[in-house]
């Protein structure tokens, strides 16, 4: 059922971004508001909402509804936590070596290196 959810929110993905990119332009924005024209536009009545703006609004509102609902049919195997603690529960996880910080000596280079003397010998 989780595969199934999730491949209906791609198709609708795909949908919803030729739907939007379909779409014209409402105008200028900003610039749009100095010419006098635009400003009866901004002002006066809307007009009833066309198709492509309804198909919008349609695919975006099942799309985040199937999102909230894929939430709340994850079975127990796909849903045991993070990756993180996955991988720590099965001994998987190592912990990272670091080098020393700068400016401090190993114990193993001051085992084996002469000690220096003051000639630079």
């Amino acid at each position: 059922m989780f595969a199934f959810l999730i491949v209906i929110i791609a198709i609708i993905a795909v949908l919803l971004t030729l739907v939007v990119l379909l779409q014209s332009g409402k105008g200028g924005g900003l610039a749009g508001i100095a010419s006098g024209g635009a400003t009866t536009q901004i002002l006066g009545s809307r007009q009833a909402p066309d198709f492509l703006e309804k198909a919008t609004w349609t695919l975006a509102t099942a799309f985040i509804i199937l999102c909230i609902l894929s939430n709340f049919v994850i079975g127990p195997d796909q849903g045991a936590g993070s990756v993180i603690q996955q991988q720590s529960q099965s001994g998987q996880l190592d912990a990272p070596v670091l080098p020393p910080p700068a400016g401090t000596e190993s114990p193993a280079a001051t085992d084996s290196a002469p000690a220096p003397d003051g000639n630079g010998q």
